[in-house]
């Protein structure tokens, strides 16, 4: 008697409890691990033992069948396989080593159809509904559930069946089923990292922020350089609000350091805390022996503007103005920092820059107005203003400033009018202009009086 093909092959550390073991299995085969790294924790297997007597011929076709397969000769493989089928299509272990060789193939139609072939002549063989919802998982992950599911009950104390369970659960938009998954897989193996990051990363789209910083911190404890645990603590911590989030994300850049968006995210968030000395440093770390980015002159000008420092912030604005011409929020925030500078005119010329490639945003046209009345240009003031009001009511301090301007222009009876409208929006809630409004109108009274 010889022994089947499968009782010889080594690839079945995935069933064995507690095993960490990479699987020796066919590169070709897909693996569904957080990285999609075909060496790590590979789910395809050959089936455990069942010992079968069969006539000498057909041991032969299994015999050579199993050497093509172990020298990764897939396609040589099919032949003495359907040979063997032809004369016994009931051997469900050969249907399954059939499967596996059209998976090394890329053949998934034809995989699909010997597992599930597999499936029906022995319910019990658990590898074959394992692979073949790994198989289903690729393009119908829903379809992965069910013969997944019936893995998970065949093979109880393994946490690998759950986990993939969960994740086709996961992809099939079944969320609360996949955490459900992958917690029963970390109830079996606590130390499993995958399936760690999985399930903080599910908590964390469920708003289950604290739940997912206990999941990353521990993925830490076990992987402490695990970029995806690094980079899902940090988020974490951001969406918690927590100051320690630019710490996490500095500890994650220490082992991604070209990771899209981390750097400046660091920079934003010392930014808030208003730690400018040390949103710089990183800042200059990043762009040590490169060009600046347009994205880190950004970030540089924020802190320049942050510290006060003008004209550094007008040198760094111009550079990243030669990099994005066109872009309006850089012209903008120029005209801004001229402003600090008391230098209205450049403000002036940068905001109406500004306003030609955004015509319609109601920052730039405030910033115009505020430009021509510390200038002293209260018509344009004025003329400003009124377009300002077609697109939104004007409050309280608009009602002051245009006060201010027909008194500047001695206009009497607009001034009071508007003084007046003031006093009636304010409702005392800025007492110095209060008291200087209600000074003005009895003054402006007494002008319209004598006129009469």
């Amino acid at each position: 008697m010889i022994l089947p093909s499968f009782l010889r092959c080594t690839a079945v550390a995935i069933f064995l409890v507690g095993a960490r073991r990479t699987v020796p299995v066919l590169a070709a085969v897909p693996t569904y691990s957080a990285q999609s790294n075909p060496q790590q924790k590979s789910p395809q297997t050959q089936p455990q033992s069942r010992t079968q007597k069969l006539a000498n011929p057909l041991n032969d076709l299994l015999e050579e069948a199993q050497h093509d397969i172990d020298a990764n000769q897939f396609e040589a493989a099919l032949t003495p396989l359907q040979k063997f089928l032809a004369e016994k299509p009931e051997i469900a272990w050969a249907h399954f080593q059939l499967a596996y060789a059209y998976t090394a193939l890329k053949r998934t139609d034809q995989a699909l159809a010997e597992y599930e072939r597999a499936t029906t002549l022995d319910p019990k063989m658990s590898e074959a509904f394992l692979n073949l919802g790994i198989l289903l998982s690729e393009k119908d992950p829903a379809a992965a559930v069910v013969p997944l599911r019936r893995a998970v009950d065949l093979l109880p104390a393994q946490s690998r069946p759950r986990f993939l369970l969960g994740h086709a659960l996961e992809r099939s938009g079944d969320i609360p089923g996949a955490v459900d998954g992958y917690e029963a897989a970390l109830r079996l193996d606590p130390r499993d990292v995958e399936t760690i990051i999985h399930l903080g990363n599910l908590y964390v789209g469920l708003k289950r922020y604290p739940d997912a910083e206990t999941k990353f911190r521990a993925g830490l404890e076990l992987e402490p350089k695990s970029p995806q645990a690094l980079l899902g603590l940090a988020e974490t911590l951001d969406l918690q609000k927590k100051p320690e989030a630019a710490a996490a994300f500095r500890d994650y850049l220490a082992v991604r350091p070209d990771a899209p968006g981390a750097q400046s995210r660091v920079i934003h968030l010392l930014l808030e805390q208003k730690q400018y000395e040390a949103a710089l440093t990183e800042l200059d770390r990043s762009d040590a022996g490169k060009s600046p980015t347009l994205d880190s002159l950004r970030s540089r000008a924020d802190i320049q503007i942050a510290q006060k420092k003008w004209d550094d912030a007008i040198l760094t604005l111009r550079k990243a103005i030669t990099l994005a011409p066109h872009d309006a929020e850089l012209r903008g925030g120029l005209g801004r920092v001229f402003m600090q500078k008391r230098d209205f005119a450049s403000a002036e010329k940068e905001i109406k820059a500004a306003l030609e490639m955004d015509r319609n945003n109601l920052v730039y046209w405030k910033d115009l107005r505020s430009t021509y009345y510390l200038g002293g240009n209260y018509s344009a003031t004025l003329a400003t203003q009124d377009l300002i009001a077609k697109v939104e009511t004007p409050g309280a301090g608009e009602w002051f400033i245009r006060a201010l301007c027909y008194d500047k222009l001695n206009q009497p009876k607009p001034a009071l009018e508007a003084y007046e409208k003031f006093l009636e929006l304010d409702q005392d809630q800025n007492p110095n202009q209060v008291w200087q409004a209600q000074q003005r109108s009895k003054v402006l009274r007494r002008m319209l009086d004598q006129k009469r």
